[in-house]
């Protein structure tokens, strides 16, 4: 690991220093920054997200870390003695850092899963009306008159698009929380 001072990094975001940097902090398993500023924290998730487009999760617990959070793809909050700042700017949030590892490796691999398959079903739906469309042409001689009403179209949407994602969001647990934790693999797989 590489573990860089604020005063250090200060220097290696200057543009002749960070591409160096950039290197050296790839073949590294991790990365920490201390004493940052606020404005450090953000600039360096901003290059890592940038330079090496790789996707970046910040990981904060006050004011401070707030910019860091805004400006990653995925920003998790801690909700501390600190306040409540970094858990209104982020996308998730987490009572204490423990459960970052339930958050990234359970639900995270349970929310890709769901939206794969919730992409899947929504192109089986539109398709399966379009085709009905494309038949009933050849019946009316591709004179362009309605199939539908308006409002079976509406109902036909509601129910297909509504109840189905929520059953299947709700319901749908491919591997349990358990085996998620014991074996981490799972996460990349489902990627």
């Amino acid at each position: 690991g590489l573990v860089i001072d604020g005063r250090a990094l200060e220097h290696v975001l200057h543009d002749s220093l960070q591409n160096i940097f950039l290197e050296l902090t790839e073949k590294c398993r991790a990365v920490v920054c201390c004493r940052a500023t606020p404005l450090q924290k953000s600039v360096l998730v901003r290059l890592v997200r940038n330079k090496l487009k790789a996707m970046t999760l910040a990981v904060g617990d006050g004011a401070n870390d707030v910019s860091m959070i805004q400006v990653a793809d995925t920003g998790v909050g801690i909700l501390g003695q600190e306040g409540m700042q970094a858990v209104m700017a982020s996308d998730f949030a987490v009572t204490q850092f423990r459960h970052l590892r339930k958050l990234l490796l359970v639900h995270g691999h349970w929310c890709y899963t769901r939206l794969t398959n919730m992409v899947l079903y929504f192109f089986y739906k539109n398709v399966a009306y379009v085709n009905l469309l494309f038949w009933y042409q050849f019946f009316c001689g591709f004179s362009g008159t309605s199939m539908t009403d308006y409002w079976i179209l509406i109902l036909f949407n509601l129910l297909f698009t509504s109840v189905p994602p929520i059953i299947y969001g709700v319901l749908d647990k491919d591997v349990s929380s358990e085996i998620l934790l014991q074996l981490p693999q799972l996460y990349m797989i489902s990627q």
